[in-house]
């Protein structure tokens, strides 16, 4: 098994759990505020969704994130999430999210990484791109942060946030 092969085998069972989860949630679970510094569910997904879009075909491929090209104005989302250090919190407050409109979105988010990861060779995996505080890392790190690790972390919270709720959290 290649290494774009295992990155993509790794992407999909993500997907699994974060599709899973996200296929209940109604705009009013999503908007809801949780008790204490926890931000909204839909604030979660928006900042899932929208970070793998910007780095994926922004940083990675170097073309504009769908937020801003076949997507814009259609992600759902009713602003953009701050940049890296920016006010994350008061975005996560004030940001309104249309959850069908984000799973349309996501949807082609994911289409999108997963076309990049299978057109990516073992060497292409190896190749270093500055990404923030990391500094120089190899695409395959890149793409195993944000779009598994990532994903992995927010759904989490995601799912614990539905179940205190009194809803189902992971989709098993």
């Amino acid at each position: 098994m290649s290494k774009a092969q295992l990155i993509k085998q790794q992407l999909d069972i993500a997907r699994m759990v974060v599709n899973g989860t996200m296929a209940d949630i109604t705009t009013d679970q999503a908007m809801a505020a949780p008790a204490g510094k926890a931000h909204p569910i839909g604030a979660n997904l928006a900042h899932l969704i929208m970070s793998e879009d910007n780095v994926v075909n922004g940083v990675l491929k170097g073309a504009q994130p769908l937020m801003l090209s076949s997507f814009a104005g259609k992600t759902g989302v009713s602003e953009p999430q701050p940049a890296p250090g920016g006010d994350r919190d008061g975005w996560a407050k004030r940001v309104q999210v249309d959850i069908p409109a984000l799973r349309e979105y996501a949807t082609a988010v994911h289409e999108a990484t997963d076309a990049y990861v299978s057109g990516l060779s073992d060497s292409d995996l190896e190749r270093t791109v500055e990404f923030g505080p990391m500094g120089q890392q190899p695409i395959s790190n890149v793409l195993s942060l944000i779009a598994i690790v990532h994903a992995s972390n927010h759904i989490g919270e995601v799912s614990a946030l539905k179940g205190v709720a009194g809803a189902r959290g992971y989709p098993f």
